[in-house]
């Protein structure tokens, strides 16, 4: 890795979308370190990333992000090592089955906003001295399926999981746009990218039961959405971290090709905001509980 090169840092790096975004950033110049839990996934992306920059540019730090106490100690870790100028939070997905994190968190709640929630908090102070800074959270239009209730940690009745991985990404979208004005004045800009459908591993394993039962007509249309290359799928969170037209933005949403789009942004009000804040906040609590 080179000294002066700017920094960054991609969750879930080691494959799809993630590994897409860092392999753009090698190339135009960055060190990026990897997070992910395989360190033979991780070993074949740093070589990929490498190869992309022509240079030794990639490193993999090990991290089991469903853990929040995991994700506190590689946050800890990485603050420690200077100043960064990119934090790509990237690592999320979507389950036909329920399963929950080791703090007892429904693994959607915990990897799509807690994580990313934990990861960048601990990053701030780091962030601020690679001022300026971007900090990109990758988004995802399940948001439109998502059930807009969070009195309690989970919506009632039964677990879909396109419905909760998007209520836990409206959730943290809410939580990057009120990010966005706390770290303004730190020379710190929060973007959200929603980079589309693409053939991820995660997307392979769906099964039709992962739909509401309302949106299964649309099985088909939306399997033919999930085989997208995943390389195209990187233009967003990558245009989100890199054009120097965003220079000094903050508080916007990119859509798939990487322009801005207000849509998603439609489903944040101040009123979810402020629900959200309070759930997060619930959560967060305890999950400290049970570590």
């Amino acid at each position: 890795m080179t000294e002066h090169a700017p920094q960054a840092v991609v969750t879930a790096g080691t494959g799809g979308i993630g590994l897409e975004t860092a392999l753009g950033l090698a190339r135009r110049g960055w060190d990026v370190t990897l997070v992910g839990r395989d360190p033979a996934r991780g070993e074949a992306a740093v070589a990929r990333v490498d190869e992309a920059a022509g240079r030794g540019a990639g490193r993999f730090v090990r991290a089991e992000l469903s853990s929040l106490a995991e994700t506190r100690q590689l946050g800890e870790r990485l603050a420690g090592e200077g100043p960064l100028n990119l934090l790509v939070n990237n690592v999320g997905g979507m389950w036909t089955e329920r399963w929950v994190s080791p703090e007892g968190v429904e693994a959607s709640i915990a990897l799509n906003h807690l994580s990313p929630y934990v990861l960048t908090e601990a990053l701030l102070d780091a962030l601020a001295a690679g001022a300026p800074s971007r900090i990109v959270n990758v988004t995802s239009s399940a948001i439109a399926a998502a059930q807009t209730v969070f009195a309690d940690a989970e919506p009632p009745g039964p677990h879909y999981g396109l419905a909760a991985t998007g209520r836990a990404k409206l959730a943290h979208l809410a939580h990057s746009m009120e990010l966005a004005e706390r770290l303004r004045p730190r020379g710190i800009s929060v973007l959200a990218a929603d980079p589309g459908a693409a053939a991820t591993d995660n997307a392979a394993a769906m099964t039709i039961d992962i739909l509401p039962p309302a949106l299964r007509p649309h099985w088909e249309q939306i399997l033919k959405g999930v085989s997208a290359p995943v390389a195209s799928a990187s233009k967003g969170p990558l245009t989100a971290a890199t054009d120097p037209a965003l220079d000094g933005s903050t508080g916007l949403v990119l859509g798939p090709d990487g322009t801005v789009d207000d849509t998603l942004l439609a489903f944040v009000t101040p009123e979810l905001t402020q629900a959200v804040r309070r759930w997060t906040a619930e959560l967060m609590a305890t999950a400290a509980r049970a570590s």
